[in-house]
C-alpha cells in the first residue's frame, strides 16, 4: 500500500513529548555528493538523505558513469550510507550531438543546477530534462556564466531541457600524457588552482544555485566565480557551499550529513505550546483539547550551515512577541492595555508595538512556510518579507501560501514579496499541494491543531521527507501519535499506519 490521494490530519487530544529524528540536509547531501564526485578516492557519507532529489543525483551520477554505492542507515529508515568513488577531477564523458548522455533531474533544483556546472568537466555532449516544472524554472544566469567561461550550452529559452558540451583546451590538456603525470597534476588541482584560471559573473537574483554550482566546481576548474545580486556575500545557501567545500575531505575520507533543518522545523512547529481557544472552531458534540506536544529535534545542527537551524530561534522569538501559546500575551492586552485584540487587531498595532517580520533572505530558508502557516496564531499580525524566490520553486509558493491559508480562514494580504499574515480563527479545509513537498508539510502540521485539514497528493513529500507521515503516526517517544485517514467520498474510510504512510 502507498498515500492516497486525500488524507485528513486528526489534531491531537492529549499532551504527548516526542524526540524525532529527521532525516538529513538535502542541501549538504546534494552538494557532498558532487564534492566527492571529484574528490580523489573512495569518499563516505554517513547520514545522507535518501529521498527522490538526492536518489536522482546518485542515479545521474551513476549514469555518468561514477561508481556510487548506497546502504541502508540503522539510526534513519530515510537515510543512507553512500560510498562514491571520485576519480581526482575527472568526469567521464558524454555522448555526441546526435547522441547525447541524457540525465534527467526530475523537479529537483540543485540537482539540475550542480550537474550542468559538473559535465562542463567532461568531454563531450549531455542533455539535461525533467519534469515539465523543472523546465519552467530559471536557469538563464547559470547558463550565461558557463559561457562566459568558454562552455557552449544551447537552449532556446535558457531554461531546461538544454545541451551542454564539456570540455575545453584546459580539460583537453589534463587528459594528455602518461598516467603517471595525470595522476600527479589532479593531485595538485585538488590542493591548489591552476594558474590559467577563467572568471565568470553569476547573479543569484532567481536561484542561489547557479553560484553554489559553479562554486562546487570552481577549484578542480579553475574557475574564478563573482557573485551578484540580492545579498550576494551573505546568501546563506551559497555561504554554505563555501564552508562545506573548505571542510570536505578532498582526498577521500568520512563525511557526516547534518539532520535537514528545514524538515525539523515542521516539528518544532508541532511542539509550540497549548493555543487558546480562539484558534479553532470547536465541535456542537464536545469540546477540543488542543494540547499540543512538546517536541524536539534529535540532534538539532550546531553548526551554522544551515540557515533554518535559526528556525529554533526564531520560535522563541515569535512565541514570546506574538504566539498565543500563548494565551498570556492576550491576557496581558485585554487586562493590562484595554483592547480587545482578536476583535480589533488594528487597535492594538496603534499601541506601538512593534509588529514580527521574518525575512526570507536573512532570517530563515524554505521554513519561513512554516513560519508563515503558524502566523494566524499570532496576537499581532506577522510580515513575511522577501519571499520573491518562493515564487520560482516547486511551485509558485507564495500564491499557494496565501490561497491555502485563506481557505482555512485566515486573512493574508500580499504586496509584492511580502505576505501579512492576520490573527485568525481557522477551520478546515481541503489542501492543494501544488506537487510541492513543503506545501504538504506545513499544512499537515496545521492539521494537528485545526480540526478537518485534509492534504491532497501526499505523497509528494518523497521529495525530501518520504516518512514524514510515519513519524506524525508513530507511537511517542518516536512520532507524535497522530490519528490519519484515508479520504474518499468525503469520508473517512480508512485509518492509516506503517508502510501506508511511505510516500514512494
Amino acid at each position: 500500500m502507498s498515500l492516497p490521494d486525500l488524507i485528513e490530519i486528526v489534531p491531537l487530544d492529549k499532551p504527548v513529548r516526542a524526540e524525532i529524528t529527521v532525516p538529513g540536509s538535502k542541501s549538504i547531501t546534494n552538494r557532498a555528493l558532487i564534492l566527492a564526485a571529484l574528490a580523489g578516492g573512495e569518499t563516505i557519507l554517513t547520514g545522507a538523505l535518501w529521498s527522490e532529489d538526492t536518489q536522482i543525483m546518485v542515479e545521474c551520477l551513476q549514469e555518468l558513469g561514477f561508481m556510487v554505492n548506497v546502504e541502508p542507515d540503522p539510526n534513519e529508515t530515510c537515510n543512507r550510507t553512500i560510498t562514491v568513488y571520485g576519480d581526482g577531477g575527472r568526469v567521464p564523458p558524454g555522448g555526441t550531438e546526435l547522441q547525447p548522455m541524457e540525465l534527467f533531474v526530475g523537479n529537483a533544483g540543485t540537482a539540475a543546477r550542480f550537474l550542468a556546472a559538473l559535465v562542463c568537466l567532461g568531454k563531450g555532449v549531455y542533455r539535461l530534462h525533467g519534469v515539465p516544472r523543472m523546465h519552467e524554472r530559471p536557469q538563464a544566469a547559470l547558463f550565461k556564466a558557463l559561457r562566459e567561461l568558454g562552455y557552449r550550452v544551447d537552449s532556446p529559452n535558457d531554461k531546461l531541457p538544454a545541451m551542454i558540451f564539456g570540455g575545453d583546451e584546459f580539460s583537453s590538456s589534463r587528459s594528455r600524457g602518461d598516467e603517471t603525470q595525470t595522476s600527479k597534476r589532479d593531485q595538485s588541482l585538488l590542493t591548489s588552482a591552476p594558474t590559467n584560471q577563467r572568471s565568470c559573473t553569476v547573479s543569484i537574483e532567481e536561484s542561489s544555485q547557479f553560484a553554489s554550482a559553479l562554486l562546487l566546481c570552481a577549484k578542480i576548474a579553475g574557475w574564478q566565480v563573482k557573485v551578484t545580486g540580492e545579498n550576494a556575500e551573505e546568501s546563506p545557501y551559497v555561504a554554505m557551499t563555501s564552508k562545506l567545500i573548505e571542510a570536505f575531505p578532498q582526498h577521500g575520507g568520512k563525511f557526516q550529513i547534518e539532520p535537514d533543518a528545514s524538515s525539523g522545523s515542521y516539528f518544532w512547529a508541532a511542539g509550540t505550546e497549548q493555543f487558546s481557544e480562539w484558534t479553532c472552531d470547536k465541535t456542537e458534540k464536545e469540546e477540543v483539547v488542543y494540547s499540543i506536544p512538546q517536541v524536539t529535534v534529535r540532534g538539532w545542527p550546531n553548526s551554522d550551515w544551515q540557515i533554518d537551524a535559526k528556525f529554533r530561534e526564531w520560535m522563541s522569538r515569535f512565541a514570546f512577541e506574538s504566539i498565543c501559546c500563548g494565551h498570556y500575551t492576550a491576557k496581558f492586552l485585554e487586562e493590562k492595555a484595554g483592547l480587545n485584540w482578536m476583535e480589533n487587531p488594528v487597535a492594538v498595532e496603534k499601541q506601538d508595538w512593534e509588529r514580527v517580520a521574518t525575512s526570507r533572505q536573512t532570517d530563515l530558508g524554505d521554513s519561513i512556510m512554516t513560519a508563515v502557516v503558524l502566523a494566524p496564531f499570532a496576537v499581532l499580525p506577522a510580515k513575511f518579507t522577501d519571499l520573491g524566490r518562493l515564487r520560482v520553486q516547486e511551485t509558485e509558493r507564495v500564491v499557494a501560501l496565501r490561497t491555502e491559508l485563506t481557505k482555512c480562514g485566515a486573512k493574508v494580504e500580499e504586496e509584492g514579496d511580502t505576505l501579512t499574515v492576520y490573527p485568525s480563527k481557522l477551520h478546515g479545509a481541503e489542501i492543494e499541494t501544488y506537487n510541492d513537498h513543503r506545501m504538504a508539510m506545513c499544512f499537515a502540521i496545521l492539521g494537528l491543531k485545526v480540526p478537518g485539514i485534509r492534504i491532497k497528493n501526499p505523497a509528494c513529500v518523497k521529495k525530501t521527507f518520504p516518512n514524514f507521515f510515519q513519524k506524525l503516526a508513530a507511537p511517542p517517544p518516536n512520532g507524535l501519535g497522530a490519528e490519519i485517514w484515508e479520504i474518499k467520498n468525503d469520508q473517512r474510510v480508512r485509518k492509516l499506519s506503517g508502510e501506508d504512510l511511505f510516500a514512494d
